[in-house]
């Protein structure tokens, strides 16, 4: 019995989103092979014969950044009829926040090289990349704003031990607002324990370290 049903590729799109020098960046690679030689695109592979799509993640950020054992979460399918020039590929994209002392970028196999792009000025550009790359990452910061709000996701930027500056100003850079300090550690207080340490205080005042709440939720 025959089907009148195309037979559409699957591939995966890596979102590995990070804070350095005070903003949020993700990782882009320049891709070394047609189509779109020479562009900036979001790290991404065909899912192979017998491979999840779990599976393929991991081995895309690895092949194509130079990552390892990144901790990913489904975002979003996309499958418009043209995001491809050269057949009808379905990409499912996949969502990462890594603290920026772990991302250690090197080029892959199919790229030329693998760098940290700043979000805001990316989005606001009129910078050309691959594919539909550019609506992707506009979804991906767009769940980051939104999951900000209602999830400890802030925490993932950061180290073990954080100052409450450091926490309040990774949450302004998610949430692309500044925040009043009171209100915000009000909020917050449910979340952390005071580690009863302080920071040197050698340049300012000396601040105390705290930590995320085991069970916090």
């Amino acid at each position: 019995m025959q089907y009148d049903f195309e037979n559409p590729m699957i591939a995966v799109d890596l979102l590995v989103f990070t804070i350095a020098d005070d903003r949020l960046k993700i990782v882009l690679v320049e891709r070394g092979e047609d189509p779109f030689k020479g562009r900036l695109s979001l790290p991404g592979v065909f899912v192979r014969k017998g491979e999840t799509l779990d599976d393929a993640a991991q081995r895309g950020i690895s092949e194509e950044a130079g990552l390892s054992d990144i901790y990913f979460e489904q975002l979003y399918t996309w499958g418009q009829l043209d995001r491809d020039p050269r057949r009808r590929i379905i990409s499912v994209s996949y969502l990462s926040l890594v603290d920026c002392a772990r991302i250690h970028l090197s080029a892959g196999e199919r790229t030329s090289s693998a760098v940290l792009y700043d979000v805001e000025d990316l989005l606001s550009s009129d910078e050309c990349l691959a594919f539909d790359h550019r609506d992707i990452i506009a979804y991906g910061r767009e769940r980051i704003k939104n999951k900000t709000e209602y999830t400890r996701i802030a925490f993932e930027f950061l180290p073990e031990e954080f100052t409450l500056p450091q926490l309040q100003r990774v949450y302004e850079i998610l949430l692309g607002r500044q925040l009043y300090k009171a209100n915000f550690r009000r909020k917050i207080a449910p979340l952390i324990e005071d580690t009863q340490k302080m920071t040197s205080g050698d340049a300012h005042r000396p601040s105390r370290y705290y930590r995320q709440k085991p069970d916090a939720e």
